[in-house]
């Protein structure tokens, strides 16, 4: 077979999800399966070049790894014409300059969300990339989990008849960082290095929902800092000036009613660590990273609510669990061969900068309800 190379530029592989998901679980995953067939005869190879602000870190990577191409001038591999694609997986309050350069300098983009830290920047990056003609898109990984795949079977199989809510549980424990070291880094606890977690998680709900159950109509929400203290990556404390838990009611269309938990200060007492119940005339679903199980409606007992004796029912247990019927891999990595494919082939593909951009909006009305106690309409976005 032929071999085509595609470099890419891999901002920010020294932080734990660039690092873990994006360099490890995907690009080089798909370098060890040999490339990504292209179905013409060719195979596409991708080439990562590392970039970022730590040259050790940098370096270290690249050594563990065997590869060749690393640095910490971002200005300089931009102006390298054989890099294909730049992808940003900085801290968020860095990604929208370093996008807008990218853009500038005809390279094709995948990034991680938000895409900006507001709704007017995270627009003005999909219309210029769309003058520039350039392929843009961004990581919205939970639609290619097992658990979710397998809601989306259902869904359009038809099980649910009509749907009438679904109800998301999110979060665990994440520690102060004083005798246990937190973690997550401390840049997410800080409003003013973008972090909370309303920006964090509310567009990745916006993607889940609108790409399973339809378009966000409207938001209402609290956010809350439960844990106003924290100590940093030194053992320093520090004020936690971002939201570490977040409450949100969403209406979609078709009249769906979406309740999603979002909290860092809580701990797990459920099977996964997000699960979303999905509930319809004629079935009901439980679907978590990996897991889904169904309760249809002639199965679905008669509880009756007595409190004076205890329960004689494990209700757990009248639950199906759905089968896999396929191999899933990495969420992460069967994304990155989509945007891949859409780069060489022009192959389709959805999740691009408006799609990021409905994830900042959703995210900015969140935390606007929030402050002012109101329901805000979620308007319809176009370039």
């Amino acid at each position: 077979m032929t071999r085509k190379t595609v470099r890419i530029a891999m901002n920010g592989v020294t932080g734990r999800m660039g690092y873990r998901q994006h360099l490890v679980r995907s690009i080089l995953a798909i370098r060890e399966e040999g490339g990504i067939d292209l179905g013409d005869g060719s195979v596409l190879w991708p080439e990562p070049v590392l970039v970022g602000r730590r040259e050790q870190a940098l370096k270290a990577i690249a050594e563990r790894h065997g590869l060749d191409s690393w640095t910490t001038d971002l200005d300089a591999v931009l102006a390298d014409e054989s890099i294909d694609v730049y992808f940003d997986s900085q801290v968020t309050s860095a990604r929208e300059e370093a996008l807008k350069k990218a853009i500038a300098a005809g390279k094709h983009l995948y990034t991680e969300k938000p895409t900006a830290t507001g709704l007017d920047g995270a627009l003005e990056l999909a219309r210029s990339a769309q003058a520039a003609g350039v392929k843009h898109g961004v990581v919205q990984d939970k639609l290619f989990l097992p658990g979710l795949l397998k809601l989306k079977r259902l869904i359009d199989g038809g099980f649910f008849g009509r749907i009438l809510s679904v109800r998301g549980e999110f979060g665990y424990w994440v520690f102060e960082g004083d005798w246990q070291e937190a973690q997550r880094p401390s840049w997410n606890y800080r409003a003013e290095d973008g972090g909370g977690i309303v920006v964090d998680m509310f567009p990745h709900w916006e993607y889940v929902l609108h790409g399973l159950f339809g378009r966000v109509r409207t938001v209402q929400a609290h956010a809350a800092t439960h844990i106003p203290q924290r100590w940093d990556e030194r053992r320093k404390p520090y004020d936690a000036t971002a939201d570490d838990s977040a409450y949100g009611i969403f209406e979609l269309e078709g009249g769906i009613v979406a309740q999603i938990n979002s909290s860092w200060a809580v701990r797990v007492n459920r099977d996964e660590l997000v699960e979303f119940q999905v509930d319809g005339t004629e079935g009901s679903a439980v679907a978590g990273l990996r897991r889904c199980r169904v309760q249809h409606r002639s199965a679905t007992p008669k509880p009756v609510w007595n409190p004076d004796l205890p329960a004689t029912e494990t209700f757990r247990d009248q639950w199906q669990e759905v089968p896999d019927n396929e191999e899933f891999d990495n969420g992460f990595k069967s994304q990155w061969e989509l945007f891949l494919r859409h780069v060489a082939t022009g192959a389709p593909y959805d999740w691009d900068l408006l799609a990021g951009a409905r994830g900042v909006q959703l995210a900015e009305l969140g935390l606007r309800s929030s402050t002012e106690g109101r329901r805000f309409d979620v308007p319809e976005l176009s370039l």
